[in-house]
C-alpha cells in the first residue's frame, strides 16, 4: 500500500509539473513576457494555501489522489483570474493610461467577472461535495424523488470537490489584492533598469480602443 501511495505521489508530482510547465509556455507566448506569466501564476500557490487551510480548519483527511487531482485542476482553473485582471491592464496602458489608474479600473471592471465565474464554479461542485443524491428512478415514476446526502460517492469524489473549493475560494479573494501589487512591483522594477517612466505605455501592439471601450462598462469608463 505504501509503494502505490509513493508512486501515486510520484506521478501527480511530475503531473502537476508538467502542467505548470505547459500553462508558462502558453501564458509567455500569449503575453510575449516572462515576468507576466510568472505574476499569474503565484495563483497557484494562493490556491495550494487555500486548500491546506481549508483541510486544517475543517479538520478533513487528504486523500492523496483526489486532493492531488483536485490541486492541478485548480492550477488551470484559477490562472484565468489572473489573465484577464493583466490582460486588461495591459490594454489599458496600451490606449495611454496610467499605470495605478489602469490597475484600479482593471480591478474595478473585472471584480465582477472573477467573482460570479468563481461563485458558479464553487456552488456546483457543492453537491458533489456534500454527496447529494436523487433517485430519479423514483423521481420520474412517482414524483417523489428520494434525496439524500453521503453515500459512497462523497467518499471518492468529497477530496476532490472540497480541494476545489477551498483553493478558489482563497485564490479569487487573494487574487484581487495580490496580483495587482504584484504587476504594479514589476513594472517599476523594469522602469527602474530601463531607465523609462513607469508611466509609458509597454512595448506591445496597441489595443483597438472599440475592443478597450467594449470590454469596459459604461459607468467606470
Amino acid at each position: 500500500a505504501q509503494e502505490d501511495q509513493k508512486e501515486t505521489s510520484d506521478f501527480l508530482g511530475v503531473a502537476a509539473i508538467g502542467a505548470l510547465a505547459l500553462i508558462f509556455i502558453v501564458l509567455v507566448t500569449q503575453f510575449n513576457s516572462v515576468s507576466k506569466p510568472l505574476i499569474i501564476l503565484t495563483e497557484v500557490i494562493f490556491s495550494i494555501i487555500g486548500v491546506m487551510l481549508g483541510l486544517a480548519i475543517t479538520g478533513m483527511n487528504i486523500s492523496i489522489v483526489m486532493t492531488g487531482v483536485g490541486i492541478i485542476a485548480l492550477a488551470g482553473i484559477v490562472v484565468k483570474n489572473g489573465i484577464l485582471l493583466v490582460e486588461f491592464t495591459d490594454m489599458l496602458r496600451s490606449q495611454g493610461m496610467n499605470l495605478h489608474d489602469a490597475l484600479v479600473l482593471a480591478g474595478r471592471t473585472r471584480l465582477n467577472p472573477v467573482i460570479l465565474t468563481a461563485t458558479a464554479a464553487i456552488l456546483g461542485l457543492i453537491p458533489l461535495a456534500v454527496g447529494l443524491n436523487i433517485d430519479f428512478y423514483e423521481l420520474f415514476n412517482s414524483g417523489h424523488g428520494h434525496f439524500y446526502l453521503g453515500g459512497e460517492s462523497v467518499v471518492f469524489w468529497g477530496p476532490l470537490a472540497w480541494t476545489i473549493i477551498f483553493g478558489l475560494s482563497f485564490a479569487t479573494l487573494v487574487t484581487l489584492l495580490v496580483v495587482p501589487v504584484m504587476y504594479l512591483l514589476n513594472e517599476k522594477i523594469h522602469a527602474a533598469f530601463t531607465g523609462r517612466d513607469v508611466n509609458s505605455p509597454p512595448p506591445t501592439v496597441p489595443a483597438d480602443r472599440e475592443e478597450v471601450e467594449a470590454a469596459t462598462p459604461p459607468v467606470l469608463a
